[in-house]
């Protein structure tokens, strides 16, 4: 069985520059907070990999890989009007529960 606390600590080191970084942060694509950010990400696999080589158990957290990421503002732009191949549903005018078809 490894011992995890080094990972434990390289973890934590990679947060506290995250942290630093992100609180000076130039801009929307800071290349420092981008590679903070990165050097998180592969700090937290390590330690959650090192923590399952030890224990067996993992933590309850998942790294996001940005391209499977969902951008919730891209369907703002969505006119279900003009979607005549989707089905809506009844309306309730359109329901009758008394029909006995």
């Amino acid at each position: 069985m490894s011992d995890p606390r080094p990972a434990i600590n390289q973890l934590i080191a990679a947060l506290e520059r995250h942290l630093e970084a992100s609180s000076q942060r130039r801009g929307e694509d800071d290349p420092t907070v981008v590679a903070a950010y990165e050097d998180l990400a592969d700090a937290f696999e390590a330690y959650d990999d090192a923590l399952h080589d030890a224990t067996g158990e993992m933590t309850p957290l998942v790294v996001v890989d940005e391209q499977f990421m969902v951008d919730d503002d891209d369907d703002d732009d969505y006119d279900d009007e003009d979607d005549h191949t989707s089905y809506g549903g009844l309306d309730d005018e359109d329901y009758d529960e008394d029909d006995d078809r």
